[in-house]
């Protein structure tokens, strides 16, 4: 049985790969849906021997099916935003113990113990429905360092709060959805030292999209910082990859990037190739680990990758951004 021991560890290529197959062998037999999936591809789970034979279900089917594996109730159920008019995913969370370790080793493996970071969270549009994972994360971030805060549109508010904190000689750490971050850009500019500014999200159908170059150059004029910081994370998936500028990602070491042909997803492609971003994430230990999403990027040769924007043909998801170019 897979434990979080098994799951949150400094994997080598081979302990992955063994803890990847064990829970693809349990999620192949105890996931219905991936089971269908897996039988619609004439695929015996017996035969698959490499973490990159995996097949890779579509997120699609988080807004169709019940994703789960787990013999008792989920304690809680996360839904994906979207815009109007879409369906939300559903991500049932059998523990969410499980999901708190996942983002709290991740964070503290990018940017230090959250206990010691003051947290500024700007996401209206989270903060306006239930069920989202990022601000239960954001959420449990905060109250582990004791301060901080969620603002909706008082930009003035969050600015004296992220003074006050600057103030005390606290670490702060400010979060937001993207069209947020635009917004305070242009009605203010502030600036404090080592800042990171992290946006995650998207537009949301709130503003027009831009490339990420682009809106960072905005973004990083106006809070007076070298580069923005962004989150690649998603409803569907426990663990979240981060980056510290120019949109090159890392994941956290339970997960691993690759990507696929976008006309024939059994197809890995090579490091340096565009294609659609799949990704393995141990801690979906009870819904499935092994998802294909929407996204288009391209993978590093050192286990990095960027985010290029979304399948042409494909919903608009939060964390949307424009292909520059």
């Amino acid at each position: 049985m897979i434990t979080p021991n098994d799951i949150f560890q400094p994997h080598t290529e081979a302990s992955f790969e063994k803890t990847a197959l064990e829970i693809f062998r349990c999620q192949a037999e105890n996931c219905p849906p991936y089971k269908e999936y897996l039988g619609s591809l004439d695929i015996d789970p017996a035969t698959v021997d490499r973490f990159e034979k995996i097949p890779h279900l579509p997120i699609e089917f988080f807004k169709s099916r019940e994703v789960y594996t787990a013999p008792a109730p989920p304690q809680t159920v996360f839904t994906s935003s979207g815009t109007t008019g879409q369906t939300p995913g559903r991500h049932p969370i059998a523990d969410l113990a499980l999901y708190e370790e996942s983002f709290f080793k991740g964070f503290q493996y990018f940017y230090g113990d959250p206990r010691k970071i003051t947290f500024f969270a700007l996401l209206p549009s989270y903060l306006e429905r239930s069920g989202s994972s990022l601000v239960y994360m954001a959420d449990r971030l905060m109250r582990a360092g004791g301060r901080g805060g969620f603002f909706l549109n008082d930009h003035r508010a969050l600015l004296d709060a992220m003074e006050k904190s600057a103030a005390n000689g606290e670490k702060i750490v400010l979060l937001g959805v993207t069209y947020a971050l635009w917004e305070l850009a242009e009605a203010h500019t502030f600036r404090f030292e080592n800042l990171p500014v992290m946006e995650t999200g998207g537009m949301k159908g709130r503003r027009e999209e831009l490339p990420r170059e682009a809106l960072h150059t905005i973004l990083a004029r106006s809070f007076g910082v070298e580069t923005i910081h962004s989150e690649y994370g998603m409803t569907e998936l426990l663990s979240q990859a981060y980056s510290s500028g120019g949109g090159i990602f890392r994941p956290v070491p339970w997960m691993k990037i690759s990507m696929r042909d976008i006309y024939a997803p059994g197809r890995l492609l090579p490091a340096g190739s565009r294609g659609r971003i799949n990704v393995i994430d141990l801690a979906n230990l009870h819904s499935c680990s092994f998802i294909a999403t929407q996204d288009l990027g391209t993978a590093l040769p050192d286990g990095r990758f960027t985010v290029e924007g979304r399948i042409e043909g494909s919903e608009i998801r939060g964390c949307n951004l424009m292909v520059a170019g």
